[in-house]
């Protein structure tokens, strides 16, 4: 498996080998020993796994956990075509205000590392498109919040050859200013410490 860091400080992409045969192929998408050696520690105890399948268009996000609790992510496509966006929103950080993005598909079975802090969002290039996650936390509605994809201060590089479908919650969602205006945004030290604890633990 190849690993490499992304622009916003703690976020990894990993690329794992493909079997492929006359039957199909085999891959695994996470292994323990080459994430450890990328990450500098394992990965985090996995308290839920999320799915979505998403037509083309759908653009799911941008979400992020309220600092703390925090959450961490390990994401990949299981089928399909995305383009994924890591951003960073911690306050403090050396890269705040940046993001980068990874395609992830089911023929090269990329997956993406999330830190604790950051937002997270997903662009569906083709339809029937199915996102797997793990999560360092559990899902508790009242700490999720939402960070609008269309911030003309991030100019995140949308698909522009399809008509983009988002929930209302997400169309509605503010900037990354109004949110640092508002004091929802995590801190960087803070979201540091509690990625520490949660590998320490």
């Amino acid at each position: 498996m190849e690993s490499r860091t992304l622009l916003v400080e703690g976020a990894h992409a990993f690329t794992p080998r493909v079997f492929p045969d006359a039957r199909g192929c085999f891959v695994s998408p996470f292994q323990q020993t080459p994430v450890a050696e990328a990450l500098g520690h394992r990965l985090f105890p996995v308290a839920q796994t999320n799915h979505s399948r998403s037509r083309r268009g759908v653009v799911r996000g941008a979400h992020f956990t309220l600092t703390p609790p925090g959450i961490a992510k390990y994401v990949y496509c299981a089928r399909g075509r995305a383009r994924d966006y890591v951003i960073d929103i911690r306050v403090g950080s050396p890269t705040f205000g940046q993001w980068d993005s990874v395609v992830l598909d089911d023929r090269n079975f990329r997956a993406m590392y999330f830190p604790v802090g950051v937002a997270h969002a997903f662009a569906a290039l083709e339809d029937d498109t199915v996102m797997s996650y793990m999560l360092s936390g559990e899902y508790v509605a009242d700490n999720e919040l939402a960070l609008s994809v269309f911030d003309p201060d991030l100019a995140l590089e949308l698909p522009g050859d399809t008509p983009l479908l988002l929930s209302e919650r997400d169309t509605a969602a503010p900037t990354l200013r109004e949110l640092e205006s508002d004091g929802r945004l995590p801190r960087y030290e803070e979201c540091v410490k509690l990625e520490h604890d949660l590998y320490a633990g």
